[in-house]
């Protein structure tokens, strides 16, 4: 999700809530906890903003995305707006917490394109530092599962600029099917950027699951 649908201008006071470590499908009461083995996916907290701040705002990871917040409050400000975005049942947006840390050094976000998430966009970002670990694979993973069980997702769509080979290689390696260029559809730096345009179906994904090869149509 190249580009954020946080709007700082649109800032709300919010009250920041905790993360429960209890699986639930109340998802916008609050977020489950997603494990992995190398990983733990959890609702953003305030005292993660530090740490999305040196991960995200590098040259690397920024140039294929919206500005991120360029400040500690910033971020806070952010992380608060997804909470009421998540309360509201427009957005989902969880951090990566690798094993060994406490903090969240990326993001998986999904936001809904039609009422009750029937399709959604949904995007990623990680620290530089973090990239080919499988972090992304593995937490791409657990977030579609996510998605399509708890949400009922039927359509997840994603963007990606055509000169973020990287990006693109991993939506490919996850099983996204690309379905078409979208031309100078994303505005970054003062230029238009050509995206391409990708997509997971609810039903391929679960074919996935039990190692069944989805039908392109």
């Amino acid at each position: 999700m190249e580009k954020m649908p946080y709007q700082a201008e649109l800032e709300r006071p919010a009250t920041m809530a905790t993360p429960s470590t209890a699986t639930t499908s109340d998802w916008r009461g609050v977020l489950p906890v997603l494990a992995g083995s190398n990983f733990t996916l959890r609702e953003l907290i305030a005292g993660d903003a530090p740490s999305l701040l040196a991960m995200l705002t590098t040259e690397e990871v920024s140039r294929f995305i919206s500005p991120p917040p360029t400040t500690v409050e910033g971020f806070e400000r952010f992380i608060a707006w997804t909470q009421q975005q998540r309360e509201q049942g427009h957005y989902v947006c969880y951090g990566v917490v690798p094993a060994g840390l406490t903090t969240a050094i990326g993001l998986f976000q999904l936001r809904a394109l039609e009422p009750s998430f029937g399709s959604c966009e949904w995007g990623f970002a990680l620290g530089s530092q973090f990239w080919g670990t499988g972090l992304f694979v593995d937490g791409a993973r657990a977030i579609l599962d996510f998605g399509v069980d708890l949400l009922g997702v039927q359509r997840f769509e994603a963007r990606a600029a055509v000169a973020n080979g990287r990006g693109n290689g991993a939506l490919r390696k996850i099983g996204a099917v690309q379905e078409g260029i979208l031309r100078r559809s994303f505005l970054r730096d003062g230029r238009y950027h050509d995206q391409v345009l990708w997509s997971i179906l609810g039903e391929d994904w679960r074919l996935q699951r039990i190692g069944q090869t989805p039908a392109v149509h």
